[in-house]
């Protein structure tokens, strides 16, 4: 069994009071990390022996100083099938601040999106399928 098989990794859809999604524009380090220079959503891997839950709160704080994220609640899982190969437990939360004030420690920048407005060609297609059903489950 190879390493990618077992290994997880947790990240965050976060949602502000407009209803707009924050991304995160990820470095340009090819053979590095999976995924460079696309718009994902905060997170990363588990440390060794860590639950999704703890390292998506660890990820958030390390990669944007996020410390004060509303109601943080687990959603569902999917694999990264054509990057990094890890399950990645997707998680749900609000957050209404100044995004271009955060402290970012990974990636080129953060932004907010209105759902409709997307960049889409320059996402994981695993991000997106799981943004799509996040907004398909949370649609009135």
């Amino acid at each position: 069994m190879s390493s990618t098989s077992t290994a997880r990794g947790a990240v965050a859809i976060i949602t502000n009071s407009a209803g707009e999604l924050l991304l995160h524009l990820r470095d340009n380090l090819p053979g590095v990390i999976a995924w460079p220079d696309h718009w994902s959503v905060l997170g990363g891997g588990c440390d060794p022996g860590e639950d999704p839950a703890a390292a998506i709160v660890r990820e958030l704080d390390e990669e944007a100083g996020l410390t004060d994220i509303a109601d943080l609640t687990a959603l569902f899982e999917i694999r990264d099938k054509h990057g990094s190969g890890q399950l990645i437990t997707f998680f749900a939360a609000t957050w209404d601040g100044d995004e271009t004030q955060l402290p970012l420690a990974e990636g080129v920048k953060l932004r907010f999106f209105a759902p409709d407005h997307l960049p889409t060609p320059m996402m994981p297609p695993y991000i997106r399928e799981a943004i799509d059903r996040y907004l398909a489950d949370t649609a009135v």
